[in-house]
């Protein structure tokens, strides 16, 4: 019987860049304001991305845009949530039989907590100048920061794969 090895270097690895995003906008509104600046055409995808987490379920929404003669794909993801908990009253005195509703903060990568929304180009093959992108997105008066996320720095890579 013959054993067929696979070795790490025939899988192919999507290649991706990934921008940090700092704003207070909304999610709708920078999305408008992205495609205005890019030309692209964002629209939110109907399915938002889901992990678990201990807290319960985290749900963050995502706003999708495939240019086809370019043959890139880009997504606007948000990076803060909230995950609501029902939780009983744990003393015993008058309201220990209430249901309380306690909110805890999610993140889509924990280790970016300041960062409220990533804008993830694939297949970009050189096409797209990061420093272009990063410049425009600048440009938006609601943004404070912009900048390139190494791929490498990333612990939770599996979240961003949807």
């Amino acid at each position: 019987m013959a054993i067929h090895k696979l070795s790490l270097d025939e899988f192919e690895e999507i290649d991706y860049l990934l921008i940090a995003i700092h704003t207070s906008l909304e999610d709708y509104r920078l999305a408008y304001f992205i495609n205005q600046r890019l030309g692209i055409n964002l629209n939110k995808n109907q399915t938002a991305i889901q992990i678990n987490i201990k807290e319960g379920e985290g749900y963050f929404s995502r706003f999708f845009y495939n240019d086809l003669k370019k043959e890139t794909t880009w997504h606007l993801i948000q990076n803060k949530n909230e995950v609501i908990q029902n939780q009983k009253g744990g003393n015993q005195n008058l309201f220990s039989n209430i249901l309380m509703e306690v909110a805890t903060k999610v993140y889509l990568l924990p280790e970016f907590k300041k960062t409220d929304y990533f804008l993830k180009i694939e297949n970009s093959h050189d096409t797209i100048k990061m420093s272009k992108i990063q410049s425009l997105l600048n440009t938006i008066e609601s943004i404070s920061t912009v900048y390139a996320v190494d791929k490498d720095k990333i612990k939770s890579k599996n979240n961003l794969i949807f």
